[in-house]
C-alpha cells in the first residue's frame, strides 16, 4: 500500500479521479483532501484478500482498491472514499 499526500494523490484512483473535498459524515461540513492510500499493479497481497467476498452480509472488496481520506474543517472529523480496480 502506497500513501500519497494532499491533491497529489486524487489522481491515484482506480477510477475517476478524487474530488479535492467532500461532504463531512458527521456535521455537513467541508471536508478536505488528507490523504490516498493506493494499490500499486505489482503489490502480490492486496486488501482484497484479507476477507471473502460473500455477497449480501458479507461484502468485501474484489480487486484492488484506493481510499481518499479526508479531514473535516469544522469538527475534523475523518471520512473516506474509495474506489475498486
Amino acid at each position: 500500500m502506497n500513501v500519497t499526500f494532499g491533491k497529489e494523490g486524487l489522481d491515484k484512483s482506480w477510477q475517476l479521479p478524487f474530488p479535492e473535498t467532500t461532504d463531512c459524515r458527521r456535521c455537513k461540513g467541508e471536508s478536505r483532501i488528507g490523504f490516498v492510500a493506493h494499490e500499486g499493479p505489482s503489490e502480490a497481497d492486496y486488501l482484497c484478500n484479507l476477507h471473502p467476498n460473500e455477497g449480501e452480509g458479507g461484502y468485501w472488496l474484489h480487486d484492488a482498491c484506493a481510499v481518499a481520506v479526508y479531514l473535516c474543517r469544522n469538527c475534523l472529523f475523518p471520512t473516506a472514499l474509495y474506489n475498486q480496480g
